[in-house]
């Protein structure tokens, strides 16, 4: 396999599998990993979908975890051709497939309600947040809600789960009130909730949420957890979900 641009090849923690990054575009982070894991997924079979997907890192740590299809959505031309480059090197083109599309404009292959799990790791930063935008196009598409509000992102995932399937998604915990609001608006009922913090010391800056399409209430609220400990290394925790080791 050739690599353009600037290209390089990662690993992705705790897993067997490398990924293509570029400085150029946006890489993935921690965040994305930690949803991968924290979601629950059907192990055997089922039909799994990955909105605002970047360079597919999302749907090769879903794919160690489960035996189901898995389709990833990505809007940018040159993140999505990463993703697919990426995939066909892990030779998981029999169980990945990477779609270029607008998430409020999906092609007929993306059928609505049929999808067992939906995943996001969305834009964080509302479009009129300018102080934080990057003059990089790439970046500031994925740190900025360009071109999909967070609004936009649950409803897409509330018309694609089927009744009772499972909505996840990783943000910031001040959007949290936002997220709930939503989520409950468009009938996906909030189950699972976990904070991430830098280290003990410090506010949580990540939150984990899943929901079920019509569930009951009712949610859960998992121990934080802490990346770093006092030695600045990652803590046992963090490792065994992050590195799982």
């Amino acid at each position: 396999m050739t690599l353009i641009d600037n290209e390089r090849l990662d690993y992705i923690p705790g897993t067997s599998y490398t990924i293509i990054q570029s400085r150029d575009v946006f890489s993935f982070s921690m965040d994305a990993v930690l949803l991968g894991r924290f979601v629950h997924v059907p192990i055997q079979k089922g039909k799994l979908i990955d909105l605002c997907s970047g360079n597919g890192i999302i749907g090769l740590v879903l794919s160690e975890r489960s035996k189901a299809t898995i389709t990833s959505v990505e809007l940018q031309e040159r993140l999505h051709d990463m993703a697919q480059r990426s995939v066909l090197y892990n030779k998981k083109q029999e169980q990945i497939t990477s779609v270029q599309s607008d998430i409020k404009d999906l092609p007929s292959s993306i059928v609505k309600g049929s999808y067992d799990v939906v995943t996001c790791n969305p834009p964080y930063f509302k479009a009129n947040e300018q102080s934080d935008q990057n003059q990089n196009p790439h970046f500031t598409i994925a740190r900025h809600e360009v071109h999909c509000t967070l609004a936009d992102i649950i409803q897409t995932a509330s018309s694609l789960v089927k009744q009772k399937g499972k909505v996840a998604l990783v943000h910031r915990p001040e959007r949290l009130t936002d997220i709930i609001d939503l989520m409950r608006q468009y009938r996906i009922e909030p189950k699972r909730m976990q904070l991430i913090q830098p280290n003990q010391t410090k506010e949580a800056n990540m939150v984990l949420i899943e929901g079920i399409k019509d569930g009951k209430p009712g949610l859960t609220c998992l121990p934080s957890l802490s990346v770093y400990g006092e030695d600045g290394r990652y803590t046992k925790a963090f490792r065994e979900v992050y590195e799982r080791t």
